[in-house]
């Protein structure tokens, strides 16, 4: 029988000697806590645990879990190999690279998404009856209901359930906080809160909350710097991301007002689509935009890394819109031209002095709503926010720190600057599923 040497945070200890007493832990907090890290480490002793164990490992999207809670217990397993190279653990680990499972024994961990792709409006989580543990990572991506129908899924007598959340801290304004936190006050922080269990829920929730000063013995001191130097430059993503304090409100947020929907009503006219291209690092995104009852829909179409210009074309051509026009940045002209040569509707978004505050100034001008199943883009929009100075001054230019607000935030803008003359072009579409990276459940 393999056994596993692992060090662990004394923060965490509680959630291995809970054995599922609280059927909620939520490990919530700042920037280098670790959560991801104690979290793999978890389902990997449990997996070669004798006892009966079934574990899904859970995103919004299945094919985020790959590069994220799925390697976390790939690299845990790694890390058991001595210095003749041999690995005990992975030698009675059964592993299924493409389905992202692991096996032991009888106990097994299995890859599960929310949803097969954001295109889809409803999660089927019936197989999951047996399970004894879930892990959500990037839990405040999912909606209540989506929460609500996994929590009555789970039904297995044969060991306690466990549900983990583990997320950085939402606004006050989230599910998550206003169902299972009261917050308390920070004294001279004014806006930001620490988040206590409600009182009804201290026998069923266990919380964690870390950030990188728990774990600062496995941090450079480069890291750590760059960290609290935030204290002086981006005093809200100091309190919030790197301290791991709730923010009553998104300091500084760009646009407001939004409003989810479930879906594009079929009465609404697809008039632009916005894209912004990415590759590596960055992902290209594509919305499309409709015009309803006098404002318009936002609804994310494409959300992939590693999208060659040809794949691009390929997706657009499958939409069967060919008249929309798909407005894109035009700092990749030679991009725009060769998506133009396989007939595609499509031109580069005007850019010059002013342009940016003049496109974010139109948007900020529109009634807008955005589908339900628009998920990364529902997270930027959350998260956009001004650049400011050290003093807190807005400066009236996006925060462009973090690409993962800005791409989509960018493409929703492309779109409408086809829209600011005021004429649009309407086309019939036929509702599709968004386009994701990875593989689906």
């Amino acid at each position: 029988m393999p056994t596993v040497n692992q060090t662990v945070l004394e923060e965490y200890k509680p959630l291995f000697m809970n054995n599922g007493a609280q059927r909620y832990t939520i490990l919530m907090g700042g920037r280098g806590g670790g959560r991801s890290t104690v979290a793999s480490q978890y389902v990997l002793a449990k997996l070669i645990d004798p006892a009966y164990f079934r574990c899904a490992i859970m995103r919004f999207i299945k094919g985020d879990i790959r590069n994220s809670i799925y390697q976390e217990i790939t690299d845990r397993i790694g890390e058991h190999e001595d210095l003749d190279g041999n690995n005990v653990v992975a030698n009675n680990i059964s592993v299924n690279n493409s389905r992202m499972e692991f096996e032991h024994g009888n106990n097994t961990i299995k890859a599960v998404g929310f949803r097969k792709s954001s295109g889809d409006q409803k999660s089927k989580l019936k197989s999951l009856a047996g399970f004894t543990h879930v892990v959500i990572e990037e839990a405040d991506e999912i909606s209540e209901e989506d929460f609500m129908q996994l929590d009555d899924s789970l039904r297995t007598v044969k060991e306690n359930i466990m549900i983990i959340l583990v997320l950085n801290p939402p606004s006050a304004e989230h599910w998550l906080i206003k169902r299972f936190f009261d917050l308390i006050e920070i004294i001279g922080v004014d806006g930001y809160f620490k988040a206590k269990v409600k009182e009804e829920y201290t026998k069923k929730v266990l919380y964690i909350n870390t950030n990188y000063e728990h774990n600062i013995k496995n941090m450079s001191q480069d890291t750590v710097d760059n960290y609290e130097g935030y204290r002086h430059t981006k005093l809200h993503y100091y309190y919030n991301v790197i301290k791991g304090y709730v923010a009553q409100v998104v300091f500084g947020k760009i646009y407001k007002g939004w409003r989810v929907i479930d879906e594009v009503p079929y009465e609404a006219r697809l008039v632009r689509r916005g894209g912004d291209f990415g590759y590596t690092n960055d992902p290209t995104v594509i919305e499309d935009i409709y015009e309803y009852n006098g404002g318009y829909i936002i609804d994310e179409i494409f959300y992939r890394t590693g999208a060659s210009n040809a794949v691009i074309a390929d997706f657009l051509l499958s939409r069967k819109t060919p008249d929309v026009l798909n407005v894109f940045d035009s700092a990749e002209p030679k991009s725009i031209d060769e998506i133009e040569g396989y007939g595609i509707n499509i031109i580069g978004c005007t850019k010059g002095a002013g342009s940016v505050s003049q496109g974010i100034q139109f948007v900020q001008g529109k009634k807008i709503s955005i589908t339900k199943r628009s998920v990364k883009t529902i997270k930027a929009y959350g998260n956009y926010t001004w650049k400011t100075s050290r003093s807190g001054e807005n400066l009236s230019v996006p925060d462009d720190s973090n690409h993962e607000w800005s791409n989509s935030m960018d493409a929703v803008r492309y779109g409408f600057d086809g829209t600011l003359g005021g004429v649009v072009q309407t086309v019939t579409v036929e509702m599709g599923d968004v386009e994701e990276s990875q593989d689906y459940l």
